[in-house]
């Protein structure tokens, strides 16, 4: 699971909750993982990938609005890793699924883990240096 920790934080309130909510959508990828009482869970698994699609678009948007606004120099390429991150999560092969879906929710979990965080650490707080 992901906790959040203070050297997250950009400072900049909504970005911030929206980080956290991410967070919160990938520790929902960790608990279906972990949950022993679904049978099947590719219900769930399509659930938390249209969830984290959506609202990663969100976010990504009022992201990159608010690095216009500040006149942030680095604004094009933080915007092509945005756009790498959504071509992963669109790419994802739903199909593939069934054929294990632990390995498949641990596989989406560690991807989007990784990603966050070095991405808040390393990319996210560049905007605001």
């Amino acid at each position: 699971m992901i906790k959040w920790r203070e050297d997250y934080s950009l400072g900049v309130e909504n970005i911030d909750q929206q980080h956290k909510h991410l967070i919160e959508i990938a520790n929902r990828v960790y608990d279906a993982h972990k949950n022993q009482f679904y049978v099947d869970k590719y219900d769930k698994i399509v659930e938390i990938l249209k969830e984290l699609k959506d609202y990663t678009i969100y976010h990504f948007d009022e992201e990159e609005k608010f690095m216009k606004e500040i006149g942030y120099e680095g604004y094009f390429m933080h915007k092509i890793e945005h756009q790498k991150f959504i071509e992963k999560i669109q790419a994802i092969d739903l199909e593939k699924i069934d054929e294990d879906q632990d390995k498949y929710l641990l596989d989406i979990f560690n991807f989007i883990a990784d990603w966050l965080v070095n991405h808040i650490l390393e990319e996210d707080k560049a905007i605001t240096k």
